[in-house]
């Protein structure tokens, strides 16, 4: 057993080589190693990061809430990096009726969207405080 190898037989040099030259050829094309050093944490932590967001969703599906957003969003999160998550997103885009395939939204489809949860908003608060509005004096 040589010395740069750990007991287990698993050489992280080797790795952590590979994952930089994995780095130059598919990430933001850095200039230097460093960057390139850099970049990966930021690939591994957004990765984490989506796949927490994906499990979330999975585990809150059953229960009453926004469980399939969730899961959307972290396909969103992890379609930079993962090519299942950007084919599994352009599948959902396609069964979510009014969103295109190229997840796009319209602004007018936005802006409908904000004014529809204000007014519940309001409807809500004006039906709570026994018909009286005190956002608004």
């Amino acid at each position: 057993m040589t010395s740069e190898e750990e007991p287990s037989g698993f050489d992280y040099e080797r790795l952590e080589e590979a994952a930089v030259q994995a780095e130059y050829a598919t990430g933001e094309h850095e200039s230097s190693e460093a960057e390139a050093r850099a970049h990966i944490a930021v690939r591994v932590a957004r990765m984490t990061f989506g796949f927490f967001l994906v499990i979330l969703g999975i585990i809150l599906m059953p229960l009453p809430g926004p469980g399939g957003v969730i899961v959307a969003a972290g396909l969103v999160v992890l379609s930079k990096d993962v090519a299942w998550a950007d084919r599994a997103l352009r599948w959902m885009r396609k069964r979510t009726p009014g969103i295109p395939e190229d997840g796009k939204i319209p602004p007018s489809t936005i802006v409908v969207s904000i004014m529809m949860m204000v007014a519940a908003f309001l409807v809500v608060m004006y039906l709570r405080n026994n018909y009286d509005l005190p956002l608004l004096g």
